[in-house]
């Protein structure tokens, strides 16, 4: 995934299925709200912080590898909004009405890290149950090798200092703004809802770009 901002603005990418498409998991207005408004806030500011860094042309993920080189006024911004816009692109990538197929180099990758999907599934919950307050659950791909970590806020592994290392081929948000509306406080029943919307062969092609 990379997503440049060139003479153009960044901009919030078209969902890949219809706002109801996700029910009963995730509702139809959580989705608008969430797409609609949420992640086009953070697109909105993070072309606010850009435009006032002077720093445009670069691809959102080059931003968020090297905050270090953003002028320090306009760094927090793009580090909140330009993570809030990698992460939410790939969020609705990664999520389907239908699961697709895990591709064998996948599959293999989930066996040798977490021994059986069922033990991924449970690390992956932890990861995002055992996140205090906003955040994310991860998983990375570390040189073809598998891990599951999670972040607080908009933060994301390809940000340096995060104690979360790799590149995301999954990730689900956690905070409450993404499930509150049909979950209220029960984030277990949210992350199980999530598993059963998986875009496996999205996650797929993204384990196979990042090896």
């Amino acid at each position: 995934m990379s997503l440049t901002c060139n003479t153009m603005k960044f901009e919030v990418p078209d969902l890949p299925y219809d706002y109801s498409a996700l029910e009963p998991y995730i509702d139809e207005e959580t989705m608008r709200i969430h797409h609609d408004k949420h992640h086009a806030a953070y697109v909105n500011m993070l072309n606010g912080a850009v435009e006032a860094a002077g720093i445009e042309g670069k691809t959102v993920e080059e931003l968020i590898t090297d905050l270090d080189s953003i002028p320090e006024a306009q760094r927090g911004a793009v580090r909140n909004h330009g993570g809030g816009h990698y992460n939410h692109s790939l969020f609705w990538e990664v999520m389907g009405p239908v699961n697709g197929e895990m591709s064998p180099e996948l599959n293999a990758a989930l066996l040798d890290a977490f021994g059986s999907l069922d033990d991924f599934k449970a690390k992956f919950q932890n990861a995002g149950m055992t996140r205090f307050g906003s955040g994310w659950a991860w998983l990375c791909s570390n040189n073809g090798k598998l891990e599951i970590c999670s972040t607080a806020n908009q933060d994301n592994p390809l940000m340096k200092g995060v104690d979360c290392d790799g590149t995301p081929i999954m990730g689900i948000d956690v905070w409450e703004h993404a499930y509150y509306l049909n979950y209220q406080n029960r984030r277990p029943d949210y992350i199980n809802a999530f598993f059963n919307l998986i875009n496996w062969e999205q996650v797929a092609a993204n384990y196979a770009a990042a090896v």
